[in-house]
């Protein structure tokens, strides 16, 4: 399986009536195969779309990013307001428990993308330091817009949140090197990924095992993924890394109008998941030897084990 293979497998789409945007990236390829796109593939991923709640990987990166810095701390809790309980996804506004921490409503967020705590996190670090953080990595096209609403009238922005999948994909290729805002936060965001319960889209056809302890270490003949989906009206998002022998971060973004009715919604999926059985191809490939090549070129191998604090999430 090759790069092209994957561009092909997007491009497989072109004939139906949406849009399949598509960005991946070789972790382990050197940098500078990634500096002339050799390490890297696109189909439309330089598009803006809505990503619904596969942007949440933003909010949870700032709040990575604050509890590396101390500005928050994993046990600080979290007062649940009237005006962050939403429905949609999540459990948070069905449970009767009033207090919750930071990290609990990181979990929350990551694990079943929990609305309500998703607003509560977003009221706490507030939409401009997400922007900020955005605009530090170099993601200027994904952009958090509002919080999480039940109904989007005139005077809101009509989406949650918007990108690209190259954005969305370069999210994730900087958090498995290790680079995003620091080590110990990207270990973090990769941890929180990992408890992700849904793998409808890209995992959906992998042979993979979601809850093998020693992530990221692969398992032999099988994949591990750390991934976050999102799903709205005309939307389904997928952002993640696949590990095998080598690590393959993604971002598999259809967007298309509704009014085709549902087959469109059942090819967008099929296609996500056929874009996802090119991108484990491509994971199963053996590491390219880096011996020989000057030092340093090769890629940080941050993704250490579970709870090293220094690269394992």
């Amino acid at each position: 399986m090759s790069l092209a293979q994957v561009a092909a497998a997007a491009r497989s789409s072109a004939a139906l009536p949406l849009t399949l945007a598509v960005a991946a990236v070789d972790v382990d390829a050197p940098a500078e195969d990634e500096a002339v796109g050799g390490a890297a593939v696109g189909v439309d991923d330089t598009v803006v779309l809505p990503v619904a709640s596969a942007s949440k990987l933003l909010l949870l990166a700032e709040v990575a990013r604050r509890l590396d810095t101390g500005e928050l701390t994993a046990g600080q809790p979290v007062e649940i307001l009237p005006e962050d309980v939403t429905g949609g996804t999540g459990l948070l506004g069905r449970l009767s428990r009033p207090g919750w921490t930071v990290e609990d409503l990181a979990w929350l967020t990551a694990a079943v993308s929990d609305n309500t705590a998703t607003n509560a996190l977003l009221r706490l670090v507030g939409l401009p330091a997400t922007a900020r953080l955005a605009a530090g990595l170099g993601l200027d096209r994904l952009t958090l817009h509002d919080r999480v609403r039940d109904e989007r009238g005139p005077d809101v922005p009509p989406v949650f949140a918007t990108g690209t999948a190259r954005d969305l994909a370069r999210l994730v290729a900087l958090a498995v090197r290790g680079t995003m805002a620091s080590p110990a936060a990207s270990a973090r965001l990769l941890g929180w990924m990992r408890a992700n319960t849904d793998h409808g889209l890209v995992p959906a056809l992998i042979d993979h095992d979601p809850y093998a302890p020693g992530f990221p270490e692969p398992l032999p003949g099988r994949l591990l993924v750390a991934n976050k989906t999102g799903t709205d009206t005309g939307v389904r998002a997928d952002a993640g890394v696949i590990v095998g022998a080598r690590r393959v971060a993604y971002a598999v973004v259809a967007h298309w109008d509704v009014a085709l009715g549902p087959s469109t919604e059942r090819a967008a999926v099929h296609d996500i998941r056929d874009v996802g059985l090119a991108l484990a191809a491509w994971a199963q490939r053996p590491a390219p030897d880096l011996t020989g090549r000057r030092r340093g070129a090769g890629p940080d191998r941050a993704l250490g084990p579970a709870g090293s604090g220094s690269g394992g999430p």
